[in-house]
């Protein structure tokens, strides 16, 4: 028998009726994802178990590079069945890992599969899996109204047609599917990507730039759009003339670390106006540093399992980033996600400094992304806020993923919490009081989300 039951991950008591009484069936709001809304509506349909658990996951990828597998049977043109072999080959390995469990859960919950992915039983789960996925029961759209999500949030480029979203919004898809603005490649002048996509943009001057972040901010509002999304290695704050930074830029010009924090500051400081204006949340992901074997971007470009954790220091710059837009009236709801743990107590510092009414939680903290997306980092992540803010303000788990069978996750997460809160109530750090604990539990699974992004 497999690890999933009833008490998976709920060590106490106390942990286990919260999730079971509040947390189990709840709806999900997944507000941060990497799904690909022409998936979505076109209701694809996955061709194997390799399509479904390991196309295009570099979480998979990663942890299979490290077992020795050649690249062959992780991205190149190796058969799908011998590259879900090595995959299966792999688990009974990560014992610690949260991709064991999630595994686990996946193959639970959508298949109902007990045994454990392992080489010998590769042969049985692929053909389980893949008569199972010759049925109308896991196409995509199935495949989100069996997980009962509620909302997604995908990520999007501002250059983004939405045609998909759009068609989705058309067809009245049970669960609403809208985007997200991601404006990295606007933002990051010192990539070699940037005078293309500008380009592209068919922009010739900073002005006519700004001026096309503000129209397509307003055409993702019309379409659905109640967040947006940078990716940064450190938030910048840095003071001059961004339009002359711009034209050296696209004169050839080289430019330093402080005329590219100049840009940069502007351009999020221009785009957190217009979010002010609408309401939105504005998320920042602070901490990646991408990209690190060349050789392999250069074969397989981003994305694909070769990044980490940076380890810059970025409290003062974000301070000073945040305190000039609170100044100047125009500091948005905003989600702080730190991917260096050793920067929690920062950003749940960071937190009070510009929490303001009427939002409750303006300022959040967000849940353990990407490296710290573990029992530990979770763990870590939350009574970091708990014990520095307010927890029962917390808005919760996402996937950040590209797969259609993660909301699983989204159960960990909520076992995690449960046993977490189950736990200092049994040691009688916090009263057994069923209608406070109920808003807390509902609150960071579910509520609070749905309040703060007004969903």
């Amino acid at each position: 028998m497999g690890i999933i039951n009833e008490d998976f991950m709920l060590y106490n008591e106390m942990g286990k009726y919260l999730y079971n009484t509040y947390a189990k069936d709840l709806p999900i709001i997944d507000y941060h994802c990497h799904l690909n809304p022409r998936m979505i509506a076109s209701d694809y349909r996955f061709k194997d178990a390799y399509d479904l658990f390991l196309g295009g996951d570099h979480y998979k990828w990663r942890q299979m590079r490290s077992n020795g597998i050649d690249e062959r049977l992780i991205t190149g043109d190796g058969d799908e069945f011998e590259k879900w072999t090595a995959f299966a080959g792999t688990m009974p390995l990560l014992i610690g890992n949260p991709l064991y469990h999630w595994t686990a859960l996946e193959l639970k919950r959508y298949f109902d599969i007990d045994e454990p992915l392992s080489e010998d039983s590769a042969k049985e789960i692929w053909d389980r899996c893949n008569e199972c996925l010759k049925t109308d029961d896991f196409s995509a759209k199935k495949l989100i109204e069996r997980s009962n999500v509620e909302v997604i949030c995908t990520t999007d480029d501002p250059l983004d047609s939405l045609e998909y979203h759009k068609q989705l919004r058309r067809e009245k898809f049970s669960t609403r599917v809208l985007p997200t603005f991601r404006p990295d490649q606007a933002v990051n002048i010192d990539k070699p990507t940037f005078e293309e996509y500008i380009k592209k943009a068919g922009v010739k001057n900073y002005n006519e730039l700004l001026r096309l972040l503000s129209e397509r901010i307003e055409f993702f509002h019309e379409n659905g759009c109640r967040l947006s999304d940078h990716a940064l290695e450190y938030v910048p704050f840095a003071v001059g003339n961004a339009a002359e930074v711009f034209e050296k830029k696209l004169n050839g010009g080289e430019l330093s670390s402080a005329e590219t924090d100049v840009f940069k500051t502007d351009i999020l400081r221009h785009c957190a106006s217009e979010y002010t204006k609408r309401g939105w949340t504005m998320q920042l992901h602070i901490g990646a540093l991408r990209n690190n074997n060349t050789k392999m971007y250069r074969a397989l470009g981003a994305d694909t399992g070769f990044d980490s954790i940076n380890d810059l220091c970025i409290a003062e710059k974000l301070s000073s980033f945040m305190d000039n837009l609170e100044i100047n009236d125009v500091l948005p709801k905003t989600i702080l996600y730190t991917l260096n743990p050793k920067d929690n107590y920062v950003l749940g510092t960071m937190l009070g400094n510009f929490q303001s009414a009427p939002v409750p939680g303006k300022i959040q903290f967000g849940s353990g992304w990407w490296f710290n997306d573990n029992r530990d980092g979770m763990i870590a992540q939350m009574t970091a806020l708990a014990n520095l803010g307010i927890l029962g303000r917390f808005v919760g788990m996402l996937t950040d993923s590209r797969s259609f069978v993660s909301y699983p996750r989204h159960e960990y997460f909520r076992r995690i919490l449960c046993n977490l809160i189950g736990e200092w109530v049994e040691k009688g750090e916090y009263p057994r009081d069923a209608k406070a604990l109920k808003k807390i539990i509902e609150g960071i699974c579910y509520y609070n989300a749905k309040e703060y992004f007004s969903f």
